[in-house]
């Protein structure tokens, strides 16, 4: 079995490059970011803000999340959440979770459950923490980087179609001041000891899944379908 782990912050092409290395090696996909966005939609939802009340939520929540790459799909309590979690008041209240130690340690769990699952043969697994907390033993382990106005016009492409003076000011609350105030509590901006740096500014996504397939391929990970 193999564990690839990719960290990062937002916009470097995580998911996408994830998504994509699992496909290839016929892996399973986990977004542990997608969970903490669930729990944070359910807050939202309930109305819980104070920081005991929200560890209460987490751990008393249903949550199921699809680790098919090819298949996005996220219920909690019942709900089908898998596009209101991209809402962009979830994205700003996700703090709300990601930023409570308690309650990231429930998810956490939850989340090394989830790979000690689906290791077989493989897994790929991606958000932050993941090299050095949620993953440590991983086979593979990535921080994937870019630069700061690489990594907003991505997001801001991505939320809103272009990357203009009033699309980039919207999205750095989503971008850089969240990852600023996650960078509190996780440590997902500098590479720990034996993880790989792929710094994806100046390289297309082919490149960027190309390069982790080639850190699966001298782990012994199963080779890409051709």
């Amino acid at each position: 079995m193999t564990i690839i782990a990719i960290d990062g912050p937002s916009g470097v092409g995580k998911s996408s490059v994830s998504r994509e290395v699992a496909r290839r090696l016929g892996y399973a996909y986990l977004d542990t970011g997608a969970m903490y966005r669930a729990m944070a939609w359910l807050a939202l939802e309930r109305g819980v803000s104070d920081p005991h009340d929200v560890v209460e939520l987490v751990r008393g929540a249903y949550l199921e999340i699809s680790t098919d790459p090819d298949v996005s799909s996220v219920e909690i309590d019942g709900h089908d959440v898998t596009e209101a979690i991209r809402e962009e008041r979830v994205s700003t209240s996700v703090v709300l979770v990601s930023g409570n130690q308690e309650a990231r340690a429930e998810l956490i769990e939850q989340q090394q459950d989830l790979i000690g699952a689906y290791a077989e043969p493989g897994i790929v697994a991606e958000g932050r923490d993941i090299t050095t907390v949620v993953a440590p033993q991983a086979e593979v382990r990535v921080l994937m980087t870019a630069r700061e106005e690489v990594r907003l016009a991505r997001r801001a492409k991505e939320l809103h179609g272009e990357a203009d003076e009033a699309a980039l000011a919207a999205t750095r609350a989503q971008v850089i001041d969240r990852d600023k105030r996650d960078s509190e509590t996780t440590s997902f901006l500098t590479a720990a000891d034996g993880v790989h740096t792929l710094d994806t500014s100046d390289i297309d996504f082919a490149t960027a899944v190309a390069a982790v397939l080639e850190l699966a391929e001298r782990a012994g990970g199963t080779s890409a379908a051709e």
